[in-house]
């Protein structure tokens, strides 16, 4: 049996503050089926701490050098559903409110890197393939080669390196290559990791990965452009034969309309139409909406984020409301986008309603009480709420761009094909033309519209095909 071992810096069930936390969750179930062994690694956060210590076995602990850091490690390990996760303590690096956004990141996720590496030699365990993700993990194909590569046990380890949000790069002064990472000063000088004068943790993942990939196959191309290279298209042109573009799917045992015991009613993609009607019901009595079956409700559950389209939005805000419509946003974000979504709601009583904050239940619910799951993103490496909305019958409307582009198939009235609706450009007035339509055709065109929600709800989801590629994609590197 093959092996893999994750090095994330979230994952659920433990810990999560965006769309790689349910990668990191869900995607090794699914390569466990395909037949491989998957580990996985995290921090321990305080916030995993204060939910789940009992649930963590201490399994001892060693002392990390890496250049000036001279601390030790805990390590803890707890099993969930037959996959085996550890975590790497120290409580003045990881025992704070927030995970990241410190002074003292470099430090912070130097030492996790190291840690796992030296985790390996502790429980004697060394895999065939070490599978890092995005810029906190991205030293560590580079530190095995460069500070383990004498041991033949890691020496044959191969390493997957993968790309969720490139905008994210782990930019540090070039003193942090020595410093917090113990690595010779001569990877700054050949340019292997320079980026803007310092060092780029993301850039180190690029260039000393065997293998690269992000999560769709679009954004995989897009990357390679200016306009969405984030500065790294050069690196990323360089190592094209390399990369490849893998679509996220989502974990269909949480998500799942058929069992989910936060909804109202249950129902599935066979028989839909009355567990829809229920939930918009709830969702409308939960939040203070007129409670109306014939009233096309459109949800928002999101970062509020320029990336995530939502100044397009609040810029079209009237224009949705003179609609037949009701708007259901839930998120949290930049201030201006919260104030804009508050003044919304106090225009528009019993229409419109905005939910300050995230709340896990409550999206489920507006997920399935939704008809319309409003999605513009700006850019959008893979997304994961149209992939829920489509589960859950609720049409996503989406800017053709990353995973959004390559998940979201376009209505086609001619033919009744598609699970959803899309636009092309930037501009806010093609998002509005196509939320318009959208309008046109839940009320005018009501068997296309089941037509449609059927599509959606039996559009395969599910990590099942993206495992097969990944598993592919291991097998190019260790067979």
């Amino acid at each position: 049996m093959k092996t893999v071992l994750f090095a994330a810096s979230e994952g659920l069930p433990f810990i999560k503050s965006g769309g790689l936390a349910d990668v990191v969750g869900s995607l090794p179930q699914s390569l466990k089926q395909c037949g491989y062994e998957v580990r996985i690694v995290l921090p321990y956060y305080k916030k995993i701490r204060d939910k789940f210590a009992d649930k963590l076995e201490y399994i001892g602990n060693r002392q990390i050098y890496s250049g000036w850091i001279n601390e030790p490690a805990n390590y803890y390990q707890s099993v969930v559903d037959g996959i085996t996760y550890y975590f790497v303590e120290h409580y003045g690096y990881f025992g704070r409110d927030q995970l990241y956004g410190y002074d003292d990141d470099s430090a912070r996720f130097g030492f996790f890197q190291k840690a796992v590496l030296e985790l390996l030699y502790h429980i004697n365990w060394y895999p065939d393939i070490i599978h890092t993700h995005d810029w906190h993990t991205g030293m560590i194909p580079l530190m095995c080669h460069a500070l383990y590569g004498s041991d033949w046990r890691f020496e044959k380890i191969k390493h997957v390196y993968t790309i969720h949000n490139l905008a994210f790069q782990g930019n540090f002064h070039e003193s942090v290559l020595n410093n917090c990472l113990g690595l010779d000063y001569r990877y700054y000088q050949d340019g292997s990791v320079r980026f803007d004068n310092g060092i780029s943790f993301m850039k180190s993942g690029l260039v000393y990965a065997d293998k690269i990939t992000t999560v769709s196959p679009t954004y995989s191309h897009e990357i390679l452009t200016s306009e969405y290279g984030e500065r790294m298209e050069e690196v990323l042109r360089y190592r094209h034969d390399d990369l490849w573009g893998i679509v996220n799917g989502i974990n269909t045992n949480e998500w799942n309309p058929k069992e989910d015991k936060l909804l109202a009613k249950n129902y599935n993609a066979k028989a839909w139409i009355n567990g829809k009607k229920a939930n918009k019901r709830a969702l409308q009595q939960e939040l203070g909406l007129e409670v109306k079956d014939d009233v096309m409700l459109i949800g928002l559950v999101s970062r509020l984020t320029n990336q995530k389209g939502v100044y397009m939005i609040t810029e079209k805000m009237n224009e949705i409301m003179s609609l037949n419509v009701q708007f259901c946003i839930l998120g949290t974000g930049e201030e201006n986008a919260e104030n804009s979504f508050k003044w919304l709601e106090h225009n528009y009583k019993g229409r419109a309603v905005y939910y300050c904050g995230y709340n896990e239940e409550l999206a489920h619910r507006v997920y399935a009480g939704s008809d319309l799951f409003l999605m513009p993103s700006i850019y959008e490496p893979c997304g994961i709420g149209q992939l829920i909305a489509m589960h859950y019958g609720a049409l996503p409307l989406v800017r053709e761009t990353g995973g959004l582009k390559d998940t979201v198939k376009p209505y086609n009235q001619y033919t009744g094909e598609g699970n959803g609706f899309s636009f092309w450009s930037k501009n806010p007035n093609d998002m509005m033309y196509t939320i318009r339509w959208a309008s046109e055709q839940y009320y005018l065109n009501k068997d296309g519209w089941k037509q449609l929600v059927s599509n959606a709800m039996n559009t395969d989801v599910s990590w099942d095909n993206s495992a097969r590629l990944y598993s592919e994609l291991y097998k190019q590197l260790t067979d």
